[in-house]
């Protein structure tokens, strides 16, 4: 699977639905299989979006990565793999189940980000708070990156 990059600005319907973005569609290569999975972020305000395929590939790396008889680990695989498996109808819309719109609070009006494996799905107004905590991206990605960026 390719690489997921962009930012779109999407609107929902009354029933949850949005039409992913064509920029998105040309990207992640469905050959045929519309499912993906959702799920809300453990890091922050957000839901993660991953095509079927890719989604079975993270669980497969985490069942490798984390010892399943680790009470810890277990309980970070569920959380992980808590997630609902959705479909793209005929007109490419996608309907992001009721309750993770809830506990994302998600309304009508989504920012949509490429992040390499998957698709953050934002509430707007939680995405454009983001960058109101005076957070220094230039030093930030020198403490991170190195001093060769």
């Amino acid at each position: 699977m390719s690489l997921i990059v962009g930012v779109e600005y999407c609107k929902m319907d009354s029933n949850g639905r949005f039409k992913l973005p064509v920029a998105f569609l040309k990207q992640l290569n469905l050959a045929n299989d519309n499912r993906f999975y959702i799920r809300r972020s453990i890091y922050d305000k957000y839901l993660e979006l991953f095509t079927y395929e890719s989604f079975q590939q993270e669980v497969k790396s985490l069942q490798e990565k984390l010892n399943p008889y680790n009470p810890d680990a277990k309980r970070l695989y569920r959380k992980y793999i808590e997630s609902n498996l959705i479909e793209l109808d005929a007109a490419d819309r996608l309907n992001i189940p009721t309750s993770l719109r809830k506990d994302v609070s998600i309304d009508k009006e989504i920012v949509v980000v490429g992040s390499g494996d998957f698709i953050e799905i934002w509430d707007i107004a939680t995405y454009k708070s983001l960058d109101n905590d005076n957070f220094d991206y230039k030093s930030k990605a020198k403490e991170l990156l190195g001093e060769n960026v």
